[in-house]
C-alpha cells in the first residue's frame, strides 16, 4: 500500500510507475498534457505545417559529438563496439544495418530547414537524444523539443514567435488548468500564479549578449563562480540572475560571439558576433536558443570551414541553398523546461512520464 504521507518528489523518482497516483505528480504530468496540445494549436493556428523529422539520423546538427550510436552490430560481440576508423569514417560500419554511422537525433533542426524551403513555416515536435553526462537538474538523455522554422524570417521575427509562444502556452493553462496552478501554486510554489500572470502581461526584455555580459560585470551583488568574460557562454547563475534579478521577468540575449554558436548561424556586419538568440526565464535559464541561418552559400561555406565541419556530410543541406533559398529562421525549446517553468517543478526528471538520465533508464 502507498503512504498517507507523500513521499518526496526525489523519493518518487525511484518508483516512476507509481509517481502518477500522487497529486503533485498527477498535476504536473495533466498540465504537460495540455502544453502540448497548445503548441500544437498555436503553429497549427499560424498556419504552420507540421513535419516528422527523423529519429536515427546521419547528421551532427549540434556539432557537440554527444551523441548515442545506433548499431546491429553489438550482438557478434564486445569487440564489434571498436570499429576501425577509415578515412571516410565509416569503417566496420559498412556490415551495419545502415551501412554508415548512425545516432539518434540530437535536434531536427537541419531537416526541418528542409521543409521551411518547401512548405514556409514548419515545425517539428518529437524527442532529442544527448549522451552528456550530466547530474544537473536541468539536462537529460531523453527529452523532447519544439522547433519551428520560418521562411521569408529574420531574427526579429524569429523573437516575436518565441515571444508569443510563451505567453500563449501559459495563457492557455490559466484558462484550461487554473485549478492544478492553483494547487501547485500551493503545494510546490508560493507565487506560481503571480509569476505566470507577469509572463503574459509584459513583455520580454532585450538586450545584447554585450550589454548582458556588461551588466553581469557592473554588478556587486553577487560573486559568481564563473566570472562573466566577453567571449565566454553566459552560465545558468548569469542566466537567472539577468532573468530574475536585473529584469525580473524573461529577457531575450542576442547576438553572441561568432565562436560560441553553430556553423549556420547568420553573421553580423564586422564578423564578430551572429544573429543569434536565447530567452532566459526565472528559474529555469536558458528557455530557448534560436537564430537567423545563413543562407548565402559561399558565407556557409567559408563558417563550416572555420568550425571544421565535414562538408561531405552535408551536402544535401549546401543543396538547400545552392537550388534556390530565403532568409530564415527558427529556434529550439525544450519542453520539459518549459513544463518546469509552467508548474514551478525545480528538477527537470520530475517532469517526464519516464526520464532518462546517465545510470538511468528503469522500464
Amino acid at each position: 500500500p502507498l503512504s498517507k504521507n507523500a513521499p518526496t518528489l526525489n523519493t518518487l523518482r525511484s518508483m516512476q510507475h507509481l509517481r502518477p497516483r500522487f497529486a503533485v505528480c498527477a498535476a504536473v504530468f495533466r498540465i504537460r498534457s495540455q502544453l502540448a496540445f497548445a503548441t500544437h494549436q498555436f503553429f497549427q493556428g499560424r498556419g504552420f505545417q507540421y513535419v516528422h523529422t527523423p529519429i536515427i539520423t546521419a547528421a551532427d546538427c549540434e556539432g557537440a559529438g554527444q551523441m548515442f550510436q545506433v548499431t546491429t552490430l553489438l550482438p557478434e560481440g564486445l569487440q564489434a563496439a571498436k570499429l576501425p576508423a577509415t578515412e571516410q569514417g565509416a569503417g566496420g560500419y559498412s556490415k551495419d544495418f545502415f551501412g554508415k554511422p548512425v545516432s539518434l537525433t540530437v535536434s531536427g533542426q537541419l531537416a526541418v530547414e528542409n521543409f521551411c524551403h518547401a512548405l514556409c513555416d514548419v515545425y517539428t515536435f518529437g524527442p532529442t537524444f544527448r549522451a552528456e553526462i550530466s547530474h544537473t537538474s536541468r539536462h537529460l538523455a531523453e527529452f523532447w523539443m519544439i522547433e519551428p522554422e520560418m521562411a521569408f524570417a529574420e531574427l526579429e521575427d524569429n523573437m516575436e514567435c518565441a515571444e508569443a509562444f510563451v505567453k500563449f502556452c501559459v495563457q492557455f493553462l490559466l484558462d484550461r488548468a487554473h485549478s492544478d496552478l492553483e494547487f501547485l501554486d500551493a503545494k510546490v510554489e508560493r507565487g506560481l500564479l503571480e509569476r505566470l500572470q507577469n509572463i503574459v502581461s509584459s513583455s520580454f526584455a532585450r538586450i545584447t549578449y554585450t550589454e548582458a555580459v556588461e551588466l553581469l560585470r557592473a554588478q556587486k551583488e553577487v560573486a559568481f563562480e564563473l566570472e562573466p568574460v566577453w567571449g565566454d557562454d553566459l552560465c545558468s547563475a548569469h542566466e537567472r540572475y539577468l532573468s530574475e534579478v536585473v529584469f525580473k521577468k524573461p529577457v531575450i540575449v542576442t547576438d553572441y560571439p561568432y565562436a560560441l554558436k553553430a556553423f549556420y548561424m547568420k553573421l553580423n556586419p564586422g564578423g564578430k558576433t551572429v544573429r543569434a538568440m536565447d530567452v532566459l526565464v526565472p528559474k529555469i535559464g536558458e528557455l530557448i536558443g534560436g537564430s537567423q541561418r545563413e543562407e548565402n552559400l559561399e558565407l556557409l561555406l567559408k563558417q563550416m570551414e572555420d568550425k571544421h565541419i565535414d562538408k561531405a556530410e552535408l551536402e544535401w543541406y549546401l543543396d538547400l541553398r545552392k537550388f534556390g533559398t530565403v532568409p530564415h529562421s527558427g529556434f529550439g525549446l525544450g519542453f520539459e523546461r518549459l513544463v518546469m517553468l509552467c508548474t514551478g517543478i525545480e528538477n527537470i526528471r520530475d517532469v517526464i512520464p519516464y526520464p532518462r538520465y546517465v545510470g538511468n533508464a528503469l522500464f
